[in-house]
Order: structure tokens, then sequence, then C-alpha cells
């Protein structure tokens, strides 16, 4: 509420729920307004930046170079994940963002950046 707004109801003698009612209203408006805004999506390309959730997720996109066909892709976190395998080792230093690359035995895969 303005109190300009404020101050000339008071001289024009206005209710206290006058008062009452126009300021829940601003705040409703305004309210409003701020939910039909879209929350940014925070970008990270750096992995040690990277919440430790998120580095195999969905969300998380890596580089996907086949030593073979010499094709590169995409793919997502879970698939990166899939590809590791029983590597616990590897796993662990790169949610810790230790690593941000690794290989296999016919590719090699770089994280790239994670969308949340």
């Amino acid at each position: 509420m303005k109190g300009n707004d404020a101050e000339e109801m008071l001289l024009n003698n206005a209710s206290l729920d006058d008062l009452i009612k126009m300021k829940i209203e601003r705040e409703f408006m305004s309210d409003l307004k701020k939910s039909k805004e879209k929350p940014q999506k925070k970008i990270y390309t750096d992995i040690k930046d990277v919440p430790a959730n998120q580095i195999f997720s969905k969300n998380a996109v890596y580089r996907y170079f086949n030593r073979k066909s010499m094709n590169e892709t995409f793919i997502n976190g879970v698939q990166a994940e899939a590809l590791i395998g029983i590597q616990n080792a590897i796993r662990e230093k790169m949610q810790k963002g230790e690593l941000s690359a690794f290989t296999t035995d016919d590719a090699y895969i770089k994280f790239e950046k994670v969308e949340c």
C-alpha cells in the first residue's frame, strides 16, 4: 500500500477495514504476478559446481564419443551412470567434482552441463 493512498483515505474518514482490504488486495495481486513468472533454470557447466544428486540425473548432459564408429552424440546422466557400471571409484569421483570424463572399452564420455 502506498503511503499517499493510505494517508488520503485516513483524511477522508475511511475505515480501518477498508485500509486492510486495500492492503490485502495489493499483496494478493503482487503474489499473483510473481506466481505467473517462470522460474529461471540454472545451468552448470563445471562439474565442481553441480549438486551431487544432479550429476547422474535426467537433467545432466554428457557428450558420448563412440571410438569404433567414430560417432558423437549426447546422453543423459542416467545413461552415463549405467555406462560406468560397477566402477564405484569413478562414480564417487564424479559426484565429488574431481572427474568430468571417463572411458569405457569403446567410448569416451565427458560431462557437458546440467540444467536444474
